[in-house]
């Protein structure tokens, strides 16, 4: 990655002006803004270094204040920490303070037995790493990415307490868990004087499926949700309505989405949804997101860029979250007939 020379930032002095709502994660003193900024393949060496800087400081001028990451986001693997740790460097040491910045460890990360899964071995390893390539002290939130049930639930919930009592994290969190691993994990680390903060589910108008128990386990437990995918992987921007364009992720970057993921009976839910959401005034992603947000247990919906104007334009969304139940209902009715 080449670093273009420095431009200095000034962030935007309204930046806390209301226009971005603040929500209690859990049963927690930690606040963190309805919409949160995801790291993950854009932040990699496919992305040049000034459009990451762009979509960085678009984000922190319209209230985003958190920044999440993981050990292997890229490509390559631990290439969108190091690139954060250049961009924390320039722009964010100033503002550490105003930051919620996260990482996460449990995906393969390096070659070898211990580069995987959910050992006390591998995680502590991990944090370590990730702090170096981040230019950090400590993150705000440290992750366990995924569940992994050939490691004990204790041995990796010990992990994340004592990653947490060390100072490198201030709060622990989990990723990917079904209900009763949730419940496990949540008692675990209960057990050990340590409340669990925060869940980062999947969640979208094309996944629900933390509605069938997941939330009533985060409700209970006092623990927030970070829900990720809320566009379902830029399938609920509207950006395919008219073809595949040659700079979108499906056209260009097809890792995660693929052309032929974008057919018929996709497009026609889309062209229903973005009815609703032009009845609404807003964007058919600008639904998606309050559509996510609409869940009480839904602390932040988590976004990615691969523009600036992308996150002003997700933004906009949190002018108005209110959905009536006429369309919630005709959301429901779109949804059911897919």
């Amino acid at each position: 990655m080449s670093y273009q020379q420095y431009v200095p930032y000034t962030p935007d002095e309204g930046r806390y002006d209301g226009r971005m709502p603040y929500r209690r994660c859990g049963k927690s003193g930690l606040k963190l803004p309805a919409i949160s900024l995801g790291l993950w393949h854009n932040f990699g060496d496919i992305t040049p270094f000034g459009v990451q800087q762009g979509i960085l400081r678009a984000a922190f001028d319209c209230g985003i204040t958190h920044f999440d990451l993981a050990n292997n986001y890229g490509p390559p693997y631990g290439e969108a920490e190091r690139n954060f740790g250049e961009h924390m460097k320039r722009d964010w040491r100033p503002f550490r303070d105003e930051l919620v910045i996260s990482t996460k460890a449990g995906y393969d990360m390096w070659k070898g037995p211990y580069g995987n899964d959910g050992s006390r071995k591998y995680l502590i390893a991990s944090i370590d790493q990730s702090l170096k390539r981040m230019n950090l002290d400590y993150v705000d939130i440290f992750y366990h990415h995924r569940p992994d049930d050939g490691t004990p639930i204790e041995e990796t919930m010990g992990a994340l307490y004592d990653i947490v009592k060390s100072g490198k994290a201030l709060y622990a969190g989990i990723s990917n868990y079904n209900p009763e691993q949730t419940k496990r994990a949540v008692a675990c680390m209960k057990e050990m004087g340590m409340h669990m903060l925060i869940h980062q589910p999947n969640y979208s108008m094309f996944n629900r499926s933390i509605e069938h128990g997941l939330t009533d386990v985060c409700r209970e437990e006092g623990v927030g949700i970070m829900a990720f995918g809320p566009l379902a992987g830029g399938k609920l921007t509207g950006r395919y309505l008219n073809g595949i364009p040659a700079d979108s992720r499906a056209g260009h970057d097809p890792r995660f989405l693929r052309p032929s993921d974008i057919n018929e009976q996709l497009l026609a839910t889309v062209r229903k949804l973005d009815e609703i959401a032009e009845a609404r005034g807003q964007s058919l992603a600008q639904l998606a997101l309050v559509w996510a947000l609409r869940l009480p247990e839904v602390t932040s919906v988590l976004i990615g860029a691969s523009r600036a104007e992308q996150v002003r334009e997700n933004a906009k969304a949190l002018e108005n979250m209110k959905l009536t139940d006429e369309e919630l209902a005709a959301i429901d009715a779109v949804l059911a007939s897919r």
